[in-house]
């Protein structure tokens, strides 16, 4: 991959993405509903990620470009139709419900302007994808492999943690879900979502393809994002609003994220 080809990629992940959240502010407009942004966005990076593994924009060979594409194919339809099975039964997602009253008047313009900078911080998820695509090793090889197995594990752990949750909400049970996965993490769905991610840079990091090391910065953006800004941190000040001590009392004895015994427990 060349200085040319890689701003090529650079420029086209970033226009693909500002166009997807621009398309997300219409919908949201046009619904109501915030929880279809997610949507947008999870379906828009993977449909970019397919269309910068295919595109030529370096020398990977092409069974290694149709593996990348499936793999982001895969993800975006996996995460995809899952949030938009969770939006169809909400009427707002209460993150950016919390936000647009915050914002008052200036909600639409404000949600606009942020959606435009989720777009700016998925640039490095993208271009993980095509610069794993385009990794110049002539052949697949046990790298591929592995980068494989990671995504597999990311993709099986996160769809197992989202089904857990949902039989959770169907039994009517009520309360904090501390079952299965659900157990050992608070976020266990973001803890395979970060390792799934992790899979492009094994498939980058090839001998003498010295671009293959910015594909670290795809998990680095993904833990940042999840751990740090929209994920874990509204989301556990929304879950001790509505279940208060509980909460608190899960949140002292299970891991934020990775997996671990919870605290107290026996063999």
């Amino acid at each position: 991959m060349t200085i040319a080809s890689f701003a090529a990629a650079l420029v086209f992940v970033a226009v693909a993405m500002s166009a997807f959240m621009a398309l997300a502010t219409l919908v949201e407009r046009r619904t109501g509903n915030s929880g279809w942004i997610d949507v947008v966005w999870t379906l828009g990076l993977g449909l970019t990620g397919v269309a910068g593994a295919l595109l030529p924009f370096g020398a990977g060979p092409m069974p290694r470009r149709l593996v990348v594409a499936g793999l982001a194919l895969a993800w975006a339809l996996r995460l995809g139709l899952h949030i938009a099975r969770r939006t169809a039964g909400i009427t707002e997602d209460p993150r950016y419900a919390k936000l647009k009253r915050d914002w008052g008047n200036a909600a639409p313009q404000q949600l606009a302007r942020l959606l435009q900078m989720q777009a700016l911080v998925s640039i490095p998820l993208g271009l993980g994808i095509i610069l794993a695509a385009h990794s110049p090793a002539p052949s697949l090889s046990w790298r591929d492999l592995a980068g494989v197995a990671v995504f597999a594990a990311g993709l099986a752990g996160g769809a197992i943690a989202d089904g857990q949750l949902r039989a959770f909400a169907r039994s009517g049970a009520g309360g904090v879900c501390d079952h299965g996965l659900w157990r050992w993490s608070r976020h266990p769905n973001y803890f395979f979502e970060c390792l799934l991610w992790c899979s492009y840079p094994v498939i980058a990091l090839a001998t003498g393809y010295p671009w293959g090391w910015l594909a670290l910065l795809a998990p680095a953006c993904i833990t940042l994002l999840l751990t740090r800004i929209s994920g874990i941190p509204p989301l556990e000040e929304h879950m001790l609003a509505k279940h208060g001590a509980a909460y608190r009392a899960y949140q002292h004895r299970t891991s934020a994220l990775i997996p671990l015994p919870p605290k107290g427990a026996t063999s």
